[in-house]
């Protein structure tokens, strides 16, 4: 056994974790469906690559004027 084991101990979060998925079962599948709204999404390989090919090269100080048309 290990001395750093408190297999008899649970935080007050994990309480309230707990307790809460037992009040509502359905929390993990709303909350996995919450996700696949906005983030599990299938990426174009075209698109990605378009995106990566449109990408501007930023100066290495931003507020520097070599690049301003009034620049001399």
């Amino acid at each position: 056994m290990s001395i750093f084991a408190r297999p008899h101990y649970t935080s007050d979060v994990t309480q309230f974790i707990n307790d809460l998925k037992a009040k509502k079962p359905t929390l993990e599948a709303e909350q996995r469906q919450g996700r696949a709204l906005l983030w599990d999404k299938k990426l174009d390989a075209s698109e990605q690559a378009d995106y990566l090919d449109a990408r501007v090269e930023q100066q290495p100080y931003v507020y520097g004027t070599s690049g301003h048309p009034n620049s001399q």
